[in-house]
């Protein structure tokens, strides 16, 4: 395990354990985080720990592809129930993120010193957001970090407050994505939710090898 300091590195991802943990401490400055994302590496700790850095291997990818959208969502999406838009009210849909409920899980890993983080790399053009409207009222969205060279967007966290208005946001974000010639989308970890939706886990090895490519 290794322990960070104020020097601006990281050890090679095939360090990690067998859990994804890499490396602990260090900080969440944006050049930090950004040599994160870029190295395949991301932060998730509870308010409680000090900062967690993983690279799990494998990782949940969606390849534009595969992206699953069911019958019944391609009829609601010709009804255009929302409105939907980019980078409107980033701290907004952060802070919605982070106060969602989710089963099994009695608090969340989007702390008061992640949202301030994350705010920043959006006010540096690193961080997005996609929201959905339902009559002029945030109900959905979610953000992550464009990586605009490497042409990957790292998602990090949905939110919904009507029925199926994340999974927009995410049907949206893939298309918008694949429209511009990104490789993929990074889901960093398997849920149920994301393999509904087309994401698939590939070795740790093939992700960076990906990421990297240019």
């Amino acid at each position: 395990m290794y322990l960070l300091d104020e020097l601006l590195y990281f050890p090679p991802v095939n360090q990690a354990d067998p859990h994804g943990l890499l490396a602990i401490g260090g900080d969440l400055n944006a050049k930090r985080l950004l040599l994160a994302y870029k190295s395949g590496i991301f932060p998730w700790f509870e308010a409680d720990q000090p900062i967690l850095w993983y690279s799990p291997n494998p990782r949940m990818i969606l390849a534009f592809q595969n992206l699953k959208v069911s019958k019944s969502m391609r009829q609601l999406l010709k009804k255009n129930p929302f409105t939907i838009t980019i980078n409107q009210c980033f701290e907004d849909v952060i802070t919605r993120c982070a106060q969602q409920k989710r089963k099994n899980q009695t608090g969340t890993w989007i702390t008061q010193h992640m949202i301030d983080a994350y705010t920043k790399l959006h006010e540096l053009g690193i961080a997005l957001s996609v929201e959905v409207w339902q009559d002029n009222t945030l109900v959905g969205g979610l953000y992550g970090v464009n990586l605009k060279e490497e042409k990957v967007f790292c998602g990090e966290s949905m939110f919904t407050e009507v029925s199926n208005a994340s999974k927009v946001a995410f049907i949206y974000m893939s298309r918008y994505f694949e429209k511009k010639g990104y490789k993929f989308i990074d889901c960093q970890m398997h849920t149920e939710h994301l393999e509904r939706l087309g994401a698939i886990e590939i070795s740790r090895t093939d992700f960076i090898n990906a990421l990297q490519m240019h």
